[in-house]
């Protein structure tokens, strides 16, 4: 009997010691205070409104506020070290774009490394690029573009929302598939790059589709393509590159959740799980739709390669086009 005493004992002890050992995660109290989202950008942007879009579900979903933290400056660099050297405790995420891969090439220093500091949570969704010309340009059709290209070297002139912006990245690639000579105009921001476009001070501008579907529809640009595997749901209309004989051509931006390297790997996947949940509803793949964005929902791993891939595609566009940084 007191060995079956003593034996009882050391599995109680071993019990609760193991209890003590578990991540506070796998006890269900994950989280235990309001969650931050740091976005590298200034509100109402592409990377903005798909941080909102999930917002809402994860409150409801983790049972804790959820904080959207604007944080722009630098081309995403301030926002992005913000993420990274965060308190890696489950309670700061991040919202990054196409540029968080260029930038890995762009900048011969950055003040994060984003292979050691952070890990990706899930890729939320693509957004292929939509290509407007000037309402009054002498062409109306990707093709005429290029012939009107190569007849008149460097007089087209092409809008970015800044160096090694997925727009400015995609238009290079373009260039050099269709062996045309444009200039580079880059702005802050992609509204003003529009405004310009409109106006007929550059002819050409790759950008997200939401901004340049409302504007296409209002008849103040033309849409000529789609930098994408297939048509988009909200511009039905508009054929893609391929279609039009630009084999193999895409281009897109997207977004996707990251977090500071450290943080646990049972909340990341949490994380990722329920974002995968929300964006996947019926209400949700509705705004995405309207947006011209393409629901995902990946694991972590998913991801972590995506954003892999995408810094070797670009990075290669960057240093054939000679791109620099601002």
């Amino acid at each position: 009997m007191p060995h079956a005493t003593l034996s009882r004992r050391k599995f109680t002890l071993a019990t609760a010691a193991a209890s003590l050992a578990l991540p506070s995660f796998a006890q269900g109290t994950w989280p235990t205070k309001p969650i931050r989202i740091i976005v590298p950008y200034t509100p109402g942007g592409f990377t903005d409104q798909m941080a909102r879009l999930v917002q809402i579900g994860l409150q409801t979903k983790l049972g804790q506020p959820v904080l959207v933290d604007n944080k722009p400056g630098a081309n995403s660099l301030i926002g992005v070290d913000a993420i990274a050297k965060a308190a890696p405790d489950g309670s700061t995420f991040g919202v990054v774009i196409a540029a968080y891969a260029a930038n890995t090439t762009l900048y011969p220093k950055l003040p994060y490394d984003p292979r050691k500091d952070l890990t990706g949570v899930s890729l939320m969704g693509v957004s292929p690029l939509l290509a407007a010309v000037n309402i009054d340009a002498p062409f109306k059709t990707a093709r005429q573009l290029i012939d009107y290209a190569r007849a008149n070297p460097g007089k087209v002139s092409f809008g970015s929302s800044g160096n090694g912006s997925a727009a400015h990245l995609t238009t290079e690639l373009w260039k050099s598939l269709t062996q045309t000579y444009m200039i580079h105009i880059p702005y802050r921001g992609a509204v003003p790059a529009l405004t310009d476009l409109m106006g007929g001070q550059i002819q050409l501008f790759f950008d997200a589709p939401t901004g340049l579907i409302n504007q296409a529809k209002a008849g103040k640009v033309r849409l000529i393509g789609v930098a994408g595997d297939k048509r988009l749901a909200a511009a039905p209309e508009v054929p893609t590159f391929i279609e039009q004989g630009f084999a193999g051509f895409t281009g897109s931006t997207w977004a996707g959740m990251v977090a500071p390297a450290a943080t646990p790997r049972d909340i990341v996947k949490r994380m990722s799980e329920e974002l995968a949940r929300i964006i996947r509803s019926d209400e949700t793949r509705a705004k995405l739709d309207a947006m011209g964005t393409i629901p995902a929902g990946s694991t972590p791993e998913e991801f972590d390669a995506f954003i892999t891939a995408e810094t070797a595609k670009w990075g290669k566009v960057i240093r054939t086009a000679g791109v620099k940084a601002e």
